[in-house]
């Protein structure tokens, strides 16, 4: 049974790290000009070991998507993905269905944490309207949300930029293998999520 077991869990993970697979979960909705082409805050991590960059057509105009990004955090508007999974690891997730007045004034400079006690998110940038960037206190990862006007409304554009301190070969394949399909899960319902309550609202 064991056996069985890791054969299967190699299989999973040697099917993960296939090139088309590996794409796939790192460029999910993307146009190829999307993902290799450059979004503002690629900077603030230049030689990051591992990018996604996942994106959305949504049906409102980028202005009436930017709201929803701004209330985004733990203990604030939620992330829109699966809050049963990510409170299993304490962080205080609670997706609002509304806008937040209250939690609208983000600036350059506010640390938004990742759970109570958690480590924070310094925002980078904040461009209203146009791109919202943050950057963990240690400094390894960033996390981009581009924002273009789109004949359809707006393309969302999700960038991670990744770069695990003293990170091992082994431990960044491991990260393809089980981190790149798992925050795909995560990110693609957070972009549905966005999605679905900014075209509710515009509409």
């Amino acid at each position: 049974m064991r056996t069985a077991l890791l054969l299967g869990v190699a299989a999973l993970a040697a099917a993960a790290l296939s090139p088309p697979a590996r794409r796939w979960c790192l460029t999910w909705g993307a146009t190829a000009d999307e993902a290799t082409g450059p979004v503002p805050g690629d900077d603030l991590l230049p030689d990051a070991a591992l990018v996604s960059t996942r994106a959305v057509t949504i049906g409102a105009a980028p202005g009436a998507v930017w709201p929803w990004l701004v209330q985004m955090g733990s203990g604030r508007g939620g992330a829109y993905t699966y809050d049963g999974i990510e409170n299993l690891f304490g962080l205080d997730m609670h997706s609002a269905d509304t806008i937040l007045p209250h939690l609208q004034d983000l600036k350059a400079g506010d640390l938004l944490p990742l759970g109570p006690g958690g480590p924070g998110m310094r925002v980078e940038i904040c461009r209203p309207g146009r791109t919202l960037a943050f950057r963990s206190d240690d400094g390894a990862w960033v996390w981009i949300f581009d924002l273009r006007a789109d004949p359809g409304g707006t393309r969302l554009v999700s960038r991670n930029r990744i770069d695990p301190p003293g990170a091992s070969r082994l431990r960044r394949l491991l990260y393809d293998a089980v981190m790149s399909p798992g925050s795909l899960v995560m990110e693609r319902r957070m972009l549905l999520g966005i999605k679905s309550r900014a075209e509710r609202v515009a509409g």
